[in-house]
């Protein structure tokens, strides 16, 4: 991703080391192919959920390869203080404008400031921010109070809100989004499932001491289960919270630290089967709803967690076509993929 340079010194997460190597994706191809042929227990255009993308590039929208794909829904995560802030507004301007000229429903996940990342706002300062941005963008109606909320309790990693700051920031959300669909929480499973857990409890006690409704759809990031082929995490979850589930963040690793390495282009073909398996895995409950794909772009040698289904180049890799044949879109069979 280019910086202009103006850009605020901090963004959300960049991703893992670079890709490596000019390997030819022979054997990725292979694994895209073969996982056709593993359905799950239902196509996915037959399914109970809708399948989407979410990314932050607007590169996506005039993208050939994505628009086959026919998807209807994709997720967006803008700063809180969006709004108020002229750099992180034009970024949502031009994204949300792309995203509803391609008819897409998008669902807006807040998060923290692009400025000052380590320092969570006051309720006061959230709701007046969030309260302005959703005036702006009339035709958006579907949001998140915060991204991962729960990544403070289990990655120790830049400002996530306690379980009682999620629960205020949900009913402000409520309160200056009336008629929206307001997602509870949004949680990451993380190898260990049990601080997530907890998390959703007391978020859930917080919700009924506010005496606010109870969330009837809740957001998992249930990327560990995914690509550790497992569906306990995601299981857990559902048995913790009432109403539906939308997976608002899941998809293949390429490359993140050294769990998941990419040396000499495995990752590539590590990330198809797990995109093979996400839909399996998004299928063993029918209330699961839906499924956000994170992200369209790849990285580069200074990215630190890559999932993309493109590269950087935005040229399809493996799990792209994965893609494109659980979503049974034309052409897929003549995709070139990148080895990159």
């Amino acid at each position: 991703m280019n910086m202009p340079t103006n850009a605020p010194p901090f963004r959300r997460l960049a991703a893992v080391l670079a890709l490596c190597g000019l390997l030819l994706c022979a054997g990725a191809l292979a694994a895209a192919r073969a996982s056709s042929t593993h359905r799950p227990s239902a196509h996915a255009s037959r399914t109970h959920f809708l399948t989407g993308i979410g990314d932050e590039q607007t590169e996506m929208f005039s993208d050939p390869n994505w628009q086959r794909l026919h998807t209807k829904i994709t997720r967006y995560i803008a700063p809180y203080d969006a709004a108020v802030r002229s750099y992180s507004l034009d970024k949502a301007i031009v994204w949300i404008h792309d995203a509803e000229a391609q008819h897409q429903q998008v669902l807006v996940a807040f998060y923290h400031s692009e400025y000052t990342p380590t320092r969570m706002p006051s309720l006061a300062t959230y709701q007046r921010d969030v309260q302005r941005f959703v005036k702006l963008f009339p035709h958006v109606r579907q949001y998140q109070p915060w991204d991962e909320a729960n990544r403070g309790y289990i990655a120790h990693v830049l400002a996530s809100p306690s379980a009682v700051q999620s629960a205020q920031y949900y009913k402000a959300l409520r309160s200056v989004c009336r008629g929206c669909t307001v997602v509870g929480l949004d949680v990451l499973d993380g190898p260990n499932i049990q601080p997530t857990l907890n998390y959703i409890a007391e978020f859930k006690h917080e919700v009924a001491v506010l005496h606010t409704v109870m969330p009837n759809i809740w957001g998992l990031h249930n990327y560990s289960d995914t690509n550790r082929r497992s569906s306990i995490r995601t299981r857990e979850v559902l048995a913790a919270v009432p109403g539906n589930v939308w997976l608002t963040e899941t998809g293949g690793i390429v490359q993140f630290g050294g769990a998941f390495p990419n040396a000499h282009g495995a990752g590539l073909s590590r990330a198809a089967g797990a995109i093979s398996y996400m839909f399996s895995l998004a299928g063993i409950s029918p209330r699961i709803t839906r499924l956000y794909i994170y992200d369209w772009s790849g990285g580069n040698s200074r990215t630190r967690f890559d999932a993309g289904l493109t590269d950087v180049h935005h040229r399809p890799r493996a799990a792209y076509v994965v893609v494109c044949l659980k979503l049974h879109a034309s052409g897929c069979g003549n995709v070139r993929i990148s080895s990159h």
